[in-house]
């Protein structure tokens, strides 16, 4: 008699593809990369810049096998299963749709696309493609904003009747602006202040309220030109690093947002919600706070009625992630990571994808028709 012993045959890895994988600095390197590396069901094989010698390095620092500078060759290898963009706003169309026409899935850094009509094209074409598709919109996996979305909806501060977010980054405090990210200071690039910081902002809002659905507002531009740090040299600014706005959430309550750059002094994230039955701060903390609410850490406040003291409310330990700590910039981007493993093993959507991506940028259309030409305006559905 003969006894057999079945093997456990483990899944494949989810083999990755990083297009803007400069090895000295950007948002691959500081989030993506350890964010991936937490994550056993992940591996980086292929990585691909814009200079031979930049992409070699990249694979070196990366351990990937492959190095492009053809983002097409890098999205058709048969080793990729998984495309990340994370290279300027301007080229996203560009580099999605190579991915799109390999027929891989694809990760595309916030904001999709310079334009709505742009984004809608994207969100169409990964439709047609039948892939998974990711908007880095990874605030909404910020443990203290997906434990306070669980609370409101569980009734625990009543019916919500305000809102009020304060969002500041310290980019571009003092006139100096590093020259990496002086092309955001373009409007015609769609990579400025408010499609940045006020998408990532409005967007994590509205995860955790319900969508706006309509508003007021104002942009200006307050500083109208910087000085590149490494060079010295001036560029003048277009898009707004102001923005102030009124609106109405779709239950009802009102929302006040302040979103701008340039702050020098305490800049940070605060998120106050107010119900009948008590209130919740979101806050940023931390050294990378300032950067923005979806890459530091935010604690979770709670007072047990309107105007009472706020204390601290502990996260549970399901929001932890092995191999990253929350206070690391990449810590959102690894949940989401996770959330999207699971997808791609179960054939589940419960990522935001493309046309999460396409309801924000209506609602900075909204937002711009508003600051242009004054008057309420009416927020698209978000279904």
């Amino acid at each position: 008699m003969t006894s057999a012993v079945a093997s456990v045959v483990e899944p494949r890895k989810i083999r990755v593809g990083i297009i803007g994988a400069n090895p000295d600095r950007g948002w691959a390197v500081r989030a993506h990369l350890p964010a991936l590396r937490a994550l056993p069901q992940y591996e980086i094989t292929a990585v691909g810049t814009s200079r031979p010698e930049s992409a070699r390095a990249a694979a070196r620092a990366f351990g990937a096998a492959h190095a492009f500078t053809d983002a097409a060759r890098l999205a058709g290898h048969p080793d990729v299963d998984l495309v990340v963009v994370t290279v300027k706003v301007p080229a996203h169309t560009e580099l999605v749709g190579a991915a799109l026409a390999a027929g891989k899935h694809v990760y595309c850094e916030w904001p999709l696309s310079r334009t709505t009509a742009e984004a809608q094209a994207l969100a169409a074409a990964a439709r047609g493609a039948g892939v998974h598709h990711v908007i880095g919109l990874q605030a909404r996996y910020a443990p203290a904003l997906a434990h306070a979305r669980e609370l409101v909806a569980g009734g625990s501060l009543g019916r919500i009747t305000s809102a009020t977010v304060h969002a500041a980054r310290g980019k571009g405090a003092g006139g100096l602006i590093p020259g990496w990210a002086a092309y955001t200071l373009d409007r015609a690039n769609g990579a400025g202040t408010l499609e940045v910081a006020g998408g990532h902002t409005l967007d994590a809002v509205q995860h955790v309220l319900g969508g706006i659905e309509e508003l007021t507002a104002v942009t200006s531009v307050s500083r109208s030109a910087y000085t590149v740090a490494e060079t010295g040299a001036t560029v003048v600014a277009t898009s707004p690093d102001r923005l102030r706005l009124d609106g109405t959430l779709l239950g009802g309550a009102r929302l006040s947002a302040t979103v701008q750059d340039a702050e020098g002094v305490e800049a940070g994230t605060r998120l106050e919600i107010t119900g009948t039955e008590g209130a919740l701060a979101v806050v940023s903390t931390g050294p990378a706070g300032p950067a923005g609410i979806q890459i530091g850490e935010l604690r979770l406040l709670r007072a047990d009625a309107p105007g009472g003291e706020f204390r601290e409310v502990p996260l549970p330990d399901r929001y932890r992630m092995p191999g990253i700590g929350r206070d690391a910039e990449g810590f959102n981007v690894a949940r989401l990571y996770a959330r999207l493993a699971r997808d791609l093993r179960t054939g589940e959507r419960g990522v935001p994808g493309f046309d999460e991506g396409v309801r924000v940028h209506r609602l900075l259309d909204a937002i711009g028709r508003s600051a242009d030409a004054g008057g309420v305006r009416q927020v698209p559905a978000r279904r």
